[in-house]
Order: structure tokens, then C-alpha cells, then sequence
């Protein structure tokens, strides 16, 4: 039975999703099949691009065993892949290829709209295509203006049609060649949200960006660089003058700054701190060096322990009453009676497991972990080398003590040295 980890999606949004053969990734999503069988149709298959000119698999819908946020598994072993290299069956839809972005006449016959998305619902153990989606929202989404999208457009569900009043036009009008272009005059700039400038900003090249950038008033460029991304504000930060940069700097909260100043090399970032009034150049030293703060500070104990005895059945019909209110709830982590760190299950091993399998006989043993006395630094650096969605966190006698997850570092930039 498939595990659905939410119960509708955007065919925009799952489409790239990673695909595994229970344990080890082949691909990404490509496109869904579906097919007209009742009210709304439903996904019958889904197709999974792979990478090095390996053929584009084509999989049941049945073969597939969850479908989170971030990825898909399937319930196919590495050895039966070859009898699922074949293009779709005849008589199947192709929800990317032959309905996204294509045009379609509105209920009156007047207006031509164009699809921009494709809801999917989960409903009795099936994948739905329930409504086509053609408003401004979906569309700045698909270019990645998610901020701007929220700003400028709303969830209007006035602008879906049900897929039982849709009527895709014939393949041969080919596919939607238009696009939706952002201009900003001048005189516009000083009128528009930070939050959104920086989405602006971070979708231009680096000749427009700087450009951009430097018409914009100081009070205006430093909430600015406080919004967008860290690869964007080294290159801000870099192709501006040091004495310009103090200055934006100085016009943020301490945290902000350093915020900012941590994802600069030390010399670039001692560079700048020396250039700050003395007040806020001492808070912001102060905040950089609580980065090197035991990681055991910000690690949780509201997390899964199992013993190694317990099956894949028994952890499963416990798994919604193991998972109550935990901070992290995709990992189960096997300790023996001594709270020792024996390995850790996947969710997604979990599922693809054989009932009477132990999580002993599952688990992976040699586990990534960071020692009690590491610091935020170091779970860093450690997220970006491997990225695990957590690390657990042991004691000398290998003990666990906490987990520390991902998103909690994020405040955190290791420095360029």
C-alpha cells in the first residue's frame, strides 16, 4: 500500500521529484500518466527519467511505496528494472507532454487559457488529476517567483476548472511557446517589498543584479541583502565597495549583520567588521563566535528510538503512536537497552522492508554522527557533505544523546577559508 505524506499535490511541483528503487536512487519523475476511468482520472503511471542516456522507465502506479515532499520510492528491485524500459501504453494521457500548457476554451467558449498546473489529489489509495489550474499564481510559481507570486496574485480557486469541464484543444497546436516576463523601470524600484526585490534580483544575471543593486538607495539595498540568498550576497557584498558594505551592514540588527558577514570569508568578513561603528561591530563579533557553540545546545530528544528486535510489522502498526509529537520523524534510530547508537532506519527502508525483517537487519550501522562536543560549524559542514535531514548526536561510550536537524543550523554559514 502506498504511503502518501499529503493528500494533494502540483503536478509543477512533484514533477523532478528523486525517485528510488527502495534503498538507491534511478531517477527523477518526469511526467504521470493517466487515464479515463470514472469522474476524474487517475495516475496510472508514473515515468522516471534516468540519468547517462539509461531509458525512461515507465511504472505502475502499484509499484509505488511513498511519496513525501522530497521523494519517491518505489518497490522494485535493482535487478526487474529492465522490464519497465518501455514507452506508456496506448490510450494514456501524459500529464506534462500532452496537457501542461496547453490552451483550453473556457466554459463559454470565449476566452482561450492556457494550463500552468495540474491539481492531484489522494483519494482511496489513488492519484486523481481533479482541476486544471490557469492563474497568474501558478504561473509566477513555475518561473520562481513564489514570493512575488504571493504578493502580487492570491490562491484563486476561481481560476481552476474542474477536469470535468476540461477540454484540452488537439496535440497538433503544439505547446505553449509564451512566457511571463518581469520588468522593473527605474522608478519603480524604491516602491517594491525587499522580500520580493530580492526574488527579483536573484533571477537576473550578474551584470543586471549589481546594476540593479546599485540604484537602490542604502536604507532600501540593506533590507534588500538581508532577503536574498547567501550565493547572492557574497556576490553583492563582492563587487561593491568595502566602505558601502559597512555601511548597509551598519543598517541592520546585530544578527542580521552577522548573519550576513558569516558567509564571507574571515578576511572579507574582518575586512568589513573593522569598518562598522564600534558598538555594533563588537554585538556582531559577539554573535559570529556563538557559532561555535556546542551543537548539543540546539539538539532534540523528541525523537524515535527503537530496539533492534523490534520487525518492520510491529514498527509500522506502532509508527503513527512512535512519531506523536517528535521533532524528527523520519529517522527511527535502533539503540540497545544501554541507549547506545547500534544505527538508524530510514522511513523510506522501513516501508520497503519485508514484514518479519528486523530493524536490526535493516538499519545502517556505520551512522554518521557528530560527538557532544561539536559545534554548529561543524553540523554544517557535516549537512553539506552528506545531506542527511538530521545527525544524531553521541556521547564518548557512543550513547545518543540528541539530534540535531538540518533546518536548525540554517542561520549558521561556514566561512570560506
Amino acid at each position: 500500500m502506498v504511503t502518501v505524506l499529503a493528500q494533494e499535490f502540483f503536478l509543477t511541483e512533484i514533477l523532478g521529484r528523486r525517485v528510488f528503487l527502495k534503498r538507491h536512487r534511478v531517477g527523477a519523475l518526469s511526467d504521470l500518466a493517466i487515464v479515463e476511468t470514472g469522474r476524474l482520472p487517475e495516475v496510472t503511471h508514473l515515468l522516471v527519467s534516468r540519468p547517462y542516456g539509461y531509458p525512461t522507465l515507465t511504472v505502475p502506479w502499484d509499484k509505488v511505496l511513498l511519496i513525501s515532499n522530497t521523494e519517491i520510492a518505489l518497490d522494485i528491485d535493482e535487478t526487474a528494472v529492465a522490464q519497465y524500459e518501455r514507452g506508456p501504453s496506448e490510450g494514456l494521457i501524459l500529464l506534462k507532454e500532452y496537457i501542461l500548457d496547453k490552451k483550453i476554451l473556457d466554459l463559454d467558449d470565449h476566452e482561450v487559457e492556457v494550463v500552468y498546473d495540474v491539481r492531484l489529489v489522494f483519494q482511496n489509495g489513488r492519484l486523481h488529476a481533479s482541476e486544471v489550474d490557469f492563474s497568474r499564481y501558478r504561473a509566477l510559481r513555475r518561473l520562481g517567483f513564489k514570493r512575488l507570486a504571493k504578493l502580487l496574485t492570491a490562491r484563486n480557486d476561481s481560476a481552476r476548472v474542474s477536469w470535468l469541464y476540461v477540454q484540452p484543444l488537439p496535440s497538433h497546436l503544439g505547446s505553449f511557446s509564451g512566457s511571463v516576463k518581469l520588468k522593473v523601470p527605474k522608478a519603480e524600484l524604491a516602491d517594491i517589498h525587499p522580500v520580493d526585490l530580492a526574488d527579483i534580483l536573484e533571477e537576473l544575471d550578474s551584470g543586471q543584479r549589481v546594476a540593479l543593486f546599485n540604484q537602490l538607495d542604502p536604507a532600501h539595498a540593506s533590507d534588500t541583502l538581508e532577503e536574498v540568498e547567501p550565493r547572492v550576497q557574497r556576490e553583492l557584498i563582492s563587487a561593491i565597495k568595502k566602505e558601502r558594505a559597512a555601511q548597509l551592514i551598519n543598517d541592520m540588527t546585530p544578527a542580521q549583520a552577522a548573519d550576513v558577514l558569516g558567509i564571507l570569508s574571515r578576511s572579507a568578513a574582518d575586512e568589513i567588521l573593522k569598518l562598522l561603528d564600534a558598538e555594533t561591530g563588537a554585538k556582531v563579533s559577539q554573535i559570529l563566535s556563538k557559532h561555535d557553540e556546542q551543537v548539543l545546545l540546539y539538539g532534540s530528544t523528541a525523537i524515535i528510538k527503537v530496539p533492534p528486535s523490534m520487525t518492520v510489522r510491529e514498527a509500522l502498526a506502532q509508527y503513527r503512536e512512535l512519531s506523536r509529537d517528535k521533532d524528527e520523524a523520519m529517522y527511527l534510530y535502533v539503540v540497545d537497552d544501554a541507549g547506545v547508537l547500534k544505527g538508524v532506519v530510514d522511513v523510506r527502508q522501513l516501508i520497503s522492508g519485508q514484514q518479519d525483517d528486523t530493524l536490526a537487519s535493516l538499519m545502517t550501522e556505520h551512522v554518521i554522527s557528530l560527538a557532544s562536543d561539536a559545534t554548529l560549524r561543524d553540523a554544517v559542514a557535516q549537512f553539506q557533505r552528506y545531506g542527511f535531514r538530521a545527525l544524531p548526536i553521541t556521547d564518548p561510550q557512543d550513547r545518543l544523546l540528541a539530534v540535531v536537524s538540518q533546518r536548525d543550523t540554517r542561520s549558521v554559514k561556514p566561512r570560506l577559508d
